[in-house]
């Protein structure tokens, strides 16, 4: 008499589904030239303008007390504003190009928007880490020899070097998300979205304006910036930055892609 055994089913246990939203991050950074390299490289070249122009300025006065003075103003200079500026451009395009490409391969908007967030708060990230280091350098150096200020102008404040990290990140995270906004406006609603969402910022701005001045409340409103300071200001950045964050992903949650 024989038995026949049967054979256990074997199982096998599924791979876990790929992580969607670091796939999201690592899309962004495909590309590094559009949101590393080019801005870098932009950068620099202001730099060496600026650096022309304090050479210039340094040898044209002689006395020392001219130069102390020139030096004084050399503090407002704004050189640095531009890679701030150009990240508000970086997340619109970033959005912009991916969000189609993303959703062909059934990418969530939820993770889309998540793996975006986290590749410009790592972007934000270096990017501060790198003006951080600069400006460290442009201390030591007392201005690179020429007393200039680019990396350490009175717009971004004073402090220690994880003081001055922390406010460098908040700017590029204010730009990043706002640009993210507009990405969502428009990838949502295309031009007359942008064009109805532009008319309404100006005619906010225009009301704040005449509430100001019909209230008699312009020193008021100088005395709280110079009350709360450069670092302080820079720090109220957060509540819009993430009222943007918030408003671009549930904008972004209906929209869908087009050509």
């Amino acid at each position: 008499m024989t038995t026949a055994t049967l054979a256990e089913p074997t199982t096998h246990a599924r791979p876990a589904p790929p992580n969607r939203i670091l796939a999201i991050v690592r899309l962004h950074f495909v590309n590094p030239a559009t949101t590393i390299v080019i801005p870098w490289m932009i950068l620099g070249f202001i730099f060496l303008v600026n650096l022309a122009i304090w050479a210039i300025i340094f040898a044209s006065v002689a006395d020392e007390e001219s130069r102390t003075n020139a030096q004084e103003g050399l503090n407002w200079s704004g050189a640095s504003f531009y890679i701030f500026v150009y990240m508000t451009i970086v997340a619109i395009q970033a959005i912009n190009l991916t969000f189609p490409f993303a959703q062909g391969y059934s990418v969530t908007r939820k993770d889309f928007y998540l793996g975006t967030s986290i590749a410009f708060l790592l972007l934000a990230a270096m990017y501060a880490a790198g003006l951080t280091v600069l400006s460290l350098i442009e201390d030591a150096t007392d201005g690179w020899g020429l007393g200039g200020h680019m990396f350490t102008s009175v717009y971004f404040g004073v402090g220690e070097w994880y003081v001055r990290f922390g406010l460098f990140f908040t700017i590029f995270a204010f730009f990043f998300f706002l640009g993210a906004a507009f990405a969502a406006v428009y990838v949502r609603w295309r031009a007359n979205g942008m064009i109805a969402l532009w008319a309404a910022i100006t005619l906010v701005i225009v009301a704040l304006i005449a509430l100001v001045t019909f209230t008699d409340s312009w020193p008021a409103v100088g005395g709280w910036f110079v009350e709360t300071g450069v670092n302080g200001v820079i720090l109220w950045t957060l509540v819009p930055t993430a009222i943007s964050a918030v408003t671009g992903y549930f904008v972004l949650k209906k929209a869908t892609p087009r050509n």
